[in-house]
């Protein structure tokens, strides 16, 4: 509801602003329809040049993920379904996430049941690997030992966007949350007791 509001308030900010017309917010909204000016005031006349039709734009290619990087670290929990629960992989955890999982390790042992879901990485959606694979996109930021990679994708015509927080430990980057930017949601909020 917050971040609606935010959204909405920019908005208005920008058109009060006078973004709203003009060559400025052909980039931000998309291209002017067929007929209209380029911002001049000037109408378009019967012998001015027919509007080109852009092309739809094609998905940027794949960059390559470095060995070794933050979104190397990330990208396996994208290959393999519930990955985050495989206490194999506490490795590539530190606190506050490590202690999280760690704690749901232990209910599931003691048989009080499960704490966290198995496709937490999807954002809780229906695991389509085929859509998945096909529309998932990373942005990796790194700011000294800290980085932040974000992970997008759709699933069902919904889309979902997760953020993974990584630190450098020994040299290693080592995942300490992640959150769902669309869902609300973090793995460090969960009380697995």
């Amino acid at each position: 509801m917050l971040r609606r509001l935010a959204l909405a308030l920019a908005s208005v900010s920008m058109l009060a602003a006078g973004l709203n017309g003009g060559a400025c917010a052909q980039g931000l909204f998309g291209s002017p329809p067929p007929n209209a000016s380029s911002g001049d005031n000037a109408p378009a006349t019967e012998n001015s040049p027919p509007a080109a039709t852009p092309e739809p734009a094609e998905p940027a290619p794949a960059t390559p993920v470095l060995p070794g990087s933050p979104t190397a670290v990330v990208k396996p929990f994208y290959e393999h379904l519930g990955l985050e629960l495989d206490p194999a992989q506490r490795k590539n955890f530190i606190d506050p996430a490590k202690t999280v999982l760690d704690k749901s390790d232990a209910l599931r042992a003691s048989g009080q049941g499960e704490c966290l879901d198995p496709n937490m990485a999807l954002d809780n959606a229906d695991y389509d690997k085929l859509a998945i694979d096909k529309s998932l996109r990373t942005i990796e930021a790194v700011n000294g030992d800290d980085a932040k990679v974000v992970v997008a994708f759709v699933v069902e015509g919904h889309q979902h966007r997760l953020e993974w927080k990584l630190k450098k430990v020994g040299g290693d980057w080592k995942i300490s949350d992640f959150l769902s930017v669309t869902g609300e949601w973090a793995l460090s909020q969960y009380q697995c007791e």
